[in-house]
């Protein structure tokens, strides 16, 4: 066996331990991975809600008001109440109605006799006027007569009816069925004709109105050809209350306003929900949510979307993975998590759906 010399083992322990130390302290290059998720775009048909904050108001809500002048005998509700289409709301002093229907049915009798009076004569004179006793003049004096006798009995007419609707105005009754509003006079008032007395709250159908952007006007108009169309085809609407559950009956757009607000560039869009249980009321807050079918769309996660004041952009990622952000048009989907890609954008391309948010112009990314 060869022997080694002290230096030998020496210096061969030295440089194991150099080997050691260098492989210790130097790393070997490793490929870094970034937290950014990419997807490829691609078209499907999916179905999602569409959401639009909305404020229910009863759809027959209506405004109570004094249509004579008298003063307030009795309140026969109270507020809050429920009532039916003609039920007794208020009572006015009717006394002077009474007098003055009473008068004018008199002013009327008087008027049918005498035109009875002035057709006996007209008749009497046509009888002697053709036997050549009396002249045609004196007939047709006696025609003119009885037919300003026939009008002042028409006028006498129109008196007595204008007479009973003052005092059909005395028991003011409810139009609609629903709810009383908060009651305004007092016993004893004296009430001035179109004073408002209280509101009713019509409550057997209840009106859900929302906001639509010109943009989605636009694009309705544009697809259907009018706002007509949409009122035929659009689908039943859930009414979400504002802890998160749905109202069990569907309702119906029933009409649009019909032109853009100037201030907030919308139009208003009413639903019209059953109420037959009375769940829903007045002021009520909520949502309404339509389901709609996006046909061959291209839809991204909104975590891919980064908005610029009121632009919307999304980074694409080419073959030598580098970002390059690009200007797209969406419309979200309503369910809070994807956006539809309506422009700005190809199907094949890829960007990144995730981290979106941090990414700068050309930053590297690799996935």
């Amino acid at each position: 066996m060869k022997s080694h010399s002290l230096v030998e083992i020496l210096y061969a322990g030295c440089m194991c331990g150099l080997v050691l130390l260098m492989t210790g302290c130097i790393k070997m290059p490793q490929e870094q991975h970034t937290s950014y998720e990419t997807i490829t775009l691609a078209r499907e048909t999916v179905t999602a809600p569409l959401t639009w904050s909305a404020a229910i108001r009863g759809a027959g809500d209506v405004s109570i008001v004094a249509r004579c002048t008298g003063t307030l005998n009795d309140i026969k509700v109270k507020d809050g109440q429920r009532v039916k289409a003609g039920t007794v709301l208020f009572l006015l002093d009717s006394r002077s109605a009474v007098n003055v229907l009473e008068h004018a049915k008199a002013d009327l009798q008087t008027a049918i006799a005498n035109r009875d009076n002035a057709r006996l004569e007209a008749e009497s004179n046509k009888e002697l006027a053709e036997k050549g006793i009396v002249s045609d003049y004196l007939l047709r004096k006696s025609l003119n007569v009885l037919q300003s006798a026939e009008a002042q009995v028409a006028q006498a007419r129109a008196v007595v009816r204008d007479a009973q609707l003052r005092l059909d105005y005395c028991t003011i009754k409810s139009p609609v069925d629903g709810l009383m509003g908060n009651i305004i006079p007092h016993v004893g008032d004296v009430i001035a004709e179109g004073t408002m007395l209280t509101r009713i709250a019509g409550v057997s159908k209840m009106e859900a109105s929302f906001s639509l952007t010109e943009s989605q006007v636009h694009a309705l108009v544009k697809e259907l050809g009018s706002l007509d169309q949409v009122l035929k085809i659009a689908p039943p609407l859930t009414f979400r209350f504002k802890d998160g559950s749905e109202y069990s009956e569907k309702g119906r757009i029933t009409s649009f306003s019909g032109m853009v607000d100037q201030l907030t560039g919308s139009v208003t869009c009413y639903v019209t929900f059953p109420n037959p249980k009375g769940e829903l009321f007045s002021g009520m807050q909520g949502s309404v949510v339509m389901p709609i079918e996006w046909e061959d769309v291209m839809l991204v996660p909104l975590t891919a979307i980064v908005r610029i004041q009121d632009k919307a952009m999304v980074y694409k990622v080419g073959a030598d993975s580098l970002a390059t952000g690009a200007l797209v048009e969406i419309e979200e989907l309503g369910d809070g998590a994807r956006a539809a890609i309506l422009s700005g954008a190809e199907v094949g391309e890829t960007i990144v759906a995730k981290g979106a948010a941090n990414v700068h112009e050309n930053d590297k990314v690799i996935w």
